[in-house]
């Protein structure tokens, strides 16, 4: 008796081996190859998420106002320094002081340094406003990037509330005050990328290659 149930899983034994052995009929193996072409194709398409829509060049356009340093992207219009004088004591002067080196913000114009001798308060500011130490105008590598950042960041307390005009005007103020351009100086899309800071030349930029 026992013998003979050794010979039934004997036979059981080797018929499931001969069985994983012989090869899979041709429906299996299309079905296979059908899956595998299936799931690859699938692999390659990208599928939509199906959240949010495309925006139009119109909703696009208040957010697209990035200034190159090169000028790329300057609106119309123009403003001249007289013109940026008022403007400057009305957006920028509480905060920048005056003539725009009083503080208690950024000191605007004026040399590096820790003593100013028309800023004798300079020195103890700086003490507790180590980055004081030194100005926009003096630190800055581009005139146009200053007219990108007054647009888009100021005046603090309503940033981008500025018209284009009065954007270009404070920047001309600005470079006045900063001693790059003169007092008669009218900046626009033209005159302002012509403007060199004093710190071009000792500013690299982040991206060299880009355009």
């Amino acid at each position: 008796m026992h013998k003979r149930w050794q010979e039934v899983a004997f036979t059981l034994l080797w018929s499931a081996l001969g069985a994983a052995a012989a090869p899979a009929p041709a429906s299996v193996h299309a079905s296979a190859v059908h899956r595998t072409a299936r799931d690859a194709n699938a692999r390659s398409i990208v599928a939509p998420i199906g959240l949010g829509v495309p925006l139009s060049a119109a909703q696009l356009a208040p957010y697209a106002i990035t200034i190159f340093p090169d000028g790329r992207n300057l609106p119309p219009g123009q403003g001249s320094v007289a013109q940026g004088a008022p403007l400057f004591q009305l957006h920028c002067a509480g905060c920048h002081g005056a003539t725009g080196i009083e503080g208690p913000a950024a000191r605007l114009a004026g040399s590096d340094g820790f003593v100013g001798w028309n800023d004798p308060l300079r020195v103890l500011r700086i003490m507790k406003h180590p980055l004081l130490v030194q100005s926009v105008g003096a630190r800055w590598p581009y005139a146009t990037t200053i007219f990108d950042y007054v647009r888009r960041a100021m005046p603090y307390h309503a940033p981008k509330s500025l018209q284009d005009d009065e954007v270009y005007a404070i920047t001309a103020h600005l470079l006045h005050r900063m001693g790059v351009v003169q007092a008669g100086a009218v900046m626009n899309a033209t005159t302002l990328p012509q403007v060199i800071m004093p710190a071009r030349g000792h500013s690299v930029s982040a991206w060299p290659n880009s355009p």
